[in-house]
């Protein structure tokens, strides 16, 4: 039996290149895949008697792509603020990891995770974490779509002793995944300080094995690249590439630091870059050359980082403060402008997963991803362009409804697949007794 499901009474934003929004619109969906998207009239006639969800005059939209984030650290929200990365990750954050993180406590902090994360619209994110097993589990129960890792470092993990033992849950992860409809598997290697060259060689040769997404943090800090170029004459970007651990697979995490000739290379290598914004100015690590990436052509994606750095995963806050941050520096407000900062948010963090051939756009044929945000509230009247609104007024409080794969996790801001009452209550318990 199909699942039929019409997303009706609104404006359809389809975020196909060359589409103009859709007033009245309508999106029709059958065993979680885009049949029809038109005209109101037009799908609710071809899709008689199916089953509705009412937009409530509001905004239709493909959900938002979190391309970096660290969900399980949830837990960890608010455990060190105002510190610089070095301090608040060696001092704090893995000391903290050491101490808190497992089995239990990771499957818990995914799980706040992804309620945060729908009540924001985010309807995939790209997760790197410790106990990918686990966090992979969670994210099927919920829902969610996800890339979803094992943590490779040359330090002990809370969950791997050594980068063999994180090598090893990688393949497992990868096997257990690979042909998962939701939850995509990938390798993950933390960054080319904390992993030796023989690791990440061996964590690139686990990706191609499997055509896997790789992803790295990339040139977070200047600190991280001056230490780099002392040590090895080249910055991070290009030791990366002469390691050939790059490729049109790779997730670049931050790349804020990065040169002209950096972006060359990951231009010519496909790379995708998954900037983080607020995470990179909470912790003073500066600001990505954005702008020129994407005049680059590269494959730009948001991500918000983990909670412990930001402190939420409120997808469309980073974005809204990466287009006024732009502006700002630059002196030129036509930078980042609404439609293609929303396509950030959407399409193209799509490109940089490698799955824009099944979500971030709302065609015939793609995965049924779909966020409905409502626009019958003060700060959304009067609405003369849905792509400013949403650049510029638009709250993840208003966002409605949240369909995945054509299943629907939020009905008005209802989560249906968790309890909140009940996680909040065990996310409070579990951080009790680790407070400072």
């Amino acid at each position: 039996m199909s699942r039929d499901l019409v997303i009706h009474h609104g404006t359809v934003l389809t975020m196909v290149a060359g589409t103009e929004p859709i007033p009245a619109g309508a999106v029709g969906i059958r065993d979680g895949v885009i049949t029809h998207v038109g005209p109101e009239a037009e799908v609710l006639a071809a899709m008689a008697g199916a089953p509705r969800l009412d937009a409530g005059g509001g905004l239709i939209l493909p959900g938002f792509v979190n391309t970096h984030t660290h969900l399980a650290m949830t837990l960890l929200r608010g455990v060190a603020d105002d510190l610089t990365l070095h301090d608040w990750l060696h001092t704090h954050i893995w000391p903290a990891e050491r101490a808190f993180m497992n089995q239990r406590t990771v499957a818990l902090g995914t799980r706040l995770a992804a309620a945060e994360s729908l009540h924001a619209g985010v309807t995939t994110v790209c997760d790197m974490y410790f106990f990918g097993a686990q966090v992979g589990e969670v994210l099927e129960q919920v829902g969610l779509r996800a890339v979803v890792s094992e943590g490779i470092i040359d330090y002990p993990t809370p969950s791997a002793a050594t980068p063999e033992v994180g090598l090893r849950l990688s393949r497992e992860l990868l096997q257990r995944f690979r042909h998962h409809p939701l939850i995509r598997p990938a390798v993950a290697p933390h960054a080319p300080y904390s992993v030796s060259p023989a690791t990440l060689a061996e964590a690139a040769e686990l990706a191609e094995e499997f055509e896997a997404p790789l992803m790295i943090h990339v040139a977070e800090t200047r600190h991280e690249v001056e230490r780099l170029v002392e040590e090895k004459g080249v910055t991070p970007a290009a030791y990366l590439a002469d390691l050939g651990i790059l490729s049109d697979r790779t997730i670049a995490a931050h790349c804020v630091h990065i040169s002209p000739a950096d972006i060359d290379v990951l231009r010519e290598l496909e790379v995708g870059v998954a900037s983080n914004p607020v995470s990179n100015l909470k912790l003073g690590s500066g600001v990505a050359p954005l702008p020129q990436m994407l005049a680059a052509g590269l494959k730009v994606g948001f991500g918000t980082d983990g909670t412990a750095s930001n402190n939420t995963l409120d997808l469309l806050r980073d974005a809204q403060v990466a287009s006024l941050l732009y502006k700002g520096i630059t002196g030129n407000p036509t930078v980042l402008p609404a439609r293609q900062l929303v396509e950030l948010l959407t399409v193209g963090g799509a490109r940089v997963l490698g799955l824009a051939h099944r979500i971030g756009t709302l065609a015939v044929g793609m995965d049924a991803d779909v966020i409905c945000v409502r626009v019958d509230v003060p700060h959304a009247t009067p609405l003369r362009d849905p792509f400013a609104h949403l650049a510029y007024a638009a709250r993840a409080s208003d966002v409605r409804h949240v369909v995945v794969g054509g299943r629907t996790l939020l009905r008005d801001r209802q989560l249906t697949t968790i309890d909140v009452e009940e996680l909040l209550a065990d996310a409070r318990k579990a951080t009790a007794a680790n407070r400072d």
